[in-house]
C-alpha cells in the first residue's frame, strides 16, 4: 500500500509527488494519458514559482530551457515598467513552454522515487477510517492512506467526492491552436502588432520549426463544453478578426478555452484532497494558473507528509484549505477583473483607461504586480510581527544564501544570535546560525514552504511556537 496516491500527472501532481518524496512518503501518481502532451498550454513561470524551484535546488534546470524576460506591470495587458526594489532575488518572468515544465517536474518526481503510472484513469473511489481505494478504468484497484486529486478542471476526483464547484460559466471563448503558417513571418508580425492595439485576445507567436501558437476570439461560446475546434473554424475567425488566416494549415493541436470561473467549496474531504485546477479554474489572464497549482502543491506537500509520519499537530492538514482557498479566490477575482478590461465595450474600455492612469502611481503598479507574481501572499498566522505569514525571499548569508539551506524540505531556524536551539525538533527543523545584512530581526522560523512562522530571539517563546507547526518535540 502507498502512503499517498495522486490522481493527475500534470505540474501540480508532479510537484506534489516530489515534495512528498523529500519526506520519504511512498507516492503513486496515476495519469490517464499514455504520453505527456506535446502541445503548449502555459508559457512561463512567475516569481514565486521561480523561487520555489530555487528553494528545492532545481531552478538551474528550468533556466537552461527558458528565457528570462524583464518583469513589468502587465495587469490586463497594460504594460508598465517594473517598480523598483521588488521583494525578490528573482525579478523576472521565465518564459518556458508548459510541456518542458511538465517534463522537468516529472523527471524530478521520478528521480526522488515517486512511482508514476501512465494510462491509468481514476473512475471510482471510496474511503474508510484507514485508507482510500481508487479504481482505474482497467478495473485495477489501488489503496493508499491518502488521495489527492490533481486531475484538472473537470476533476473526476472532485465529482466523485460530490464537492460543489460554484462559480460562473464562460461568457466568451478563445480559439487556440498550434499550426503552420504559410504567410511571411514579417507580415504575420505586422498584422499581429496592429490587431493587438485593440484586441489583446489575438496573437500568433512563433514556436520554432515553422509552427505558431495562434489565438483568436471565438464567434460564440460553444453550447457543448466538449466541442472540438476545427481548423476551418480557426481560419474563419482569423479572417473575421485580422482579415487574413495567414495560410494556417497542418494543425498539431487545436483547442478552445473560456473565462469560466469556479472554485471548490472544500479542498479536503476526509482522506481526499484537491489541488490545482481540480480545486479552481479561472481565465488565463496574467498567466497564473500553472503557478497557482504548483504553489498549492508546495503548501500541501509537507503538511500531508507530516500527517503520514504522524507528527502533524492538530489542524495542520486543514490549514491547507484555510490558507490556499483565499489565495485562489483572490486569483479568481483578479482574472475576472482582467477579462472585463479586455472587453472592447465602451464601459470596460473607460475603466481600462482610468486604471492605466492609476498604474502610473508606483504603489498601484507594485500592488498589482505583486498580486500576479504571488509574492504578496501572506497567510494569517494571527497577531504579531509584520513579517509573520509572509514568505522570505532568498537573502545572502555570510556562508552562502538562504535558499541553499532549504533544499531538504524541512523547516529552517535562521538564527542571527547564535544562541537559539531547535532541540526536540532537530529531525524536522534545521538550525542555521548565520548572519545576513538583509535581515533586520534577530531570528526567524521558516516553515518548509518558506513562510515565516515566528520572529524573535527568546528561546522560551520559540519553544511555544515550534509545536504549532512542527508538532510535539521528539523524546
Amino acid at each position: 500500500m502507498f502512503d499517498v496516491t495522486i490522481a493527475g500527472g500534470g505540474p501540480t501532481g508532479m510537484m506534489l509527488a516530489a515534495e512528498l518524496r523529500l519526506h520519504g512518503v511512498r507516492v503513486l501518481v496515476l495519469e490517464k494519458d499514455d504520453e505527456p502532451a506535446p502541445y503548449v498550454r502555459s508559457l512561463g513561470l512567475h516569481v514565486r514559482s521561480i523561487e520555489i524551484m530555487d528553494q528545492r535546488g532545481v531552478l538551474e534546470r528550468f533556466l537552461a530551457h527558458g528565457t528570462r524576460h524583464p518583469l513589468g506591470g502587465f495587469f490586463a495587458g497594460i504594460v508598465k515598467p517594473a517598480p523598483a526594489r521588488l521583494d525578490t532575488a528573482h525579478g523576472y518572468v521565465l518564459g518556458i513552454p508548459q510541456n518542458i515544465t511538465d517534463r522537468l517536474l516529472a523527471e524530478r518526481a521520478a528521480e526522488v522515487g515517486a512511482q508514476i503510472r501512465r494510462g491509468y484513469e481514476v473512475v471510482a473511489l471510496s474511503q474508510d477510517d484507514d485508507a482510500v481505494t481508487v479504481e482505474t478504468a482497467d478495473g485495477t484497484q489501488w489503496r493508499s492512506r491518502y488521495l489527492v486529486g490533481c486531475d484538472g478542471g473537470r476533476s473526476t476526483v472532485r465529482k466523485l467526492l460530490g464537492v460543489g464547484f460554484p462559480g460562473e460559466p464562460s461568457s466568451v471563448e478563445t480559439l487556440l491552436g498550434e499550426v503552420r503558417l504559410t504567410e511571411d513571418p514579417a507580415t504575420v508580425d505586422a498584422v499581429v502588432t496592429e490587431i493587438r492595439k485593440t484586441q489583446l485576445r489575438f496573437g500568433a507567436m512563433p514556436l520554432g520549426d515553422g509552427m505558431y501558437r495562434v489565438g483568436v476570439p471565438a464567434a460564440r461560446v460553444a453550447e457543448n463544453r466538449d466541442s472540438s475546434t476545427t481548423l476551418e473554424e480557426l481560419r474563419q475567425q482569423l479572417r473575421a478578426v485580422a482579415g487574413t488566416d495567414f495560410g494556417a494549415h497542418s494543425p498539431r493541436w487545436l483547442s478552445r478555452f473560456g473565462d469560466a470561473t469556479r472554485q471548490a467549496e472544500r479542498y479536503r474531504v476526509g482522506r481526499v484532497l484537491l489541488a490545482g485546477d481540480a480545486a479552481h479554474i479561472h481565465p488565463p489572464t496574467g498567466g497564473q494558473g500553472l503557478n497557482l497549482g504548483v504553489q498549492d502543491a508546495f503548501n500541501l506537500g509537507w503538511k500531508l507528509a507530516a500527517r503520514v509520519h504522524r507528527w502533524a499537530p492538530p489542524g495542520l492538514l486543514d490549514s491547507y484549505h484555510t490558507e490556499r482557498h483565499p489565495v485562489a479566490a483572490d486569483v479568481l477575482t483578479n482574472t475576472r477583473a482582467q477579462m472585463e478590461l479586455l472587453s472592447l465595450e465602451p464601459g470596460p474600455q473607460a475603466v481600462r483607461r482610468l486604471l492605466t492612469e492609476l498604474m502610473q502611481f508606483e504603489q498601484v503598479n507594485r500592488h498589482l504586480i505583486e498580486k500576479i507574481t504571488a509574492i504578496s501572499v501572506r497567510y494569517d498566522f494571527g497577531p504579531g510581527h509584520h513579517l509573520l505569514g509572509r514568505r522570505l525571499r532568498d537573502i545572502p548569508l555570510r556562508r552562502g544564501r538562504l535558499y541553499e539551506r532549504t533544499r531538504s524540505g524541512r523547516g529552517v531556524l535562521l538564527d542571527q544570535t547564535g544562541r537559539l536551539s531547535v532541540k526536540g525538533w532537530a529531525d524536522r527543523v534545521d538550525h542555521v546560525a548565520d548572519i545576513s545584512d538583509e535581515l533586520d530581526v534577530p531570528a526567524v522560523l521558516l516553515r518548509p514552504d518558506g513562510h515565516i512562522a515566528w520572529v524573535g530571539e527568546d528561546q522560551n517563546d520559540l519553544d511555544v511556537h515550534l509545536p504549532t507547526w512542527f508538532g510535539a518535540p521528539a523524546r
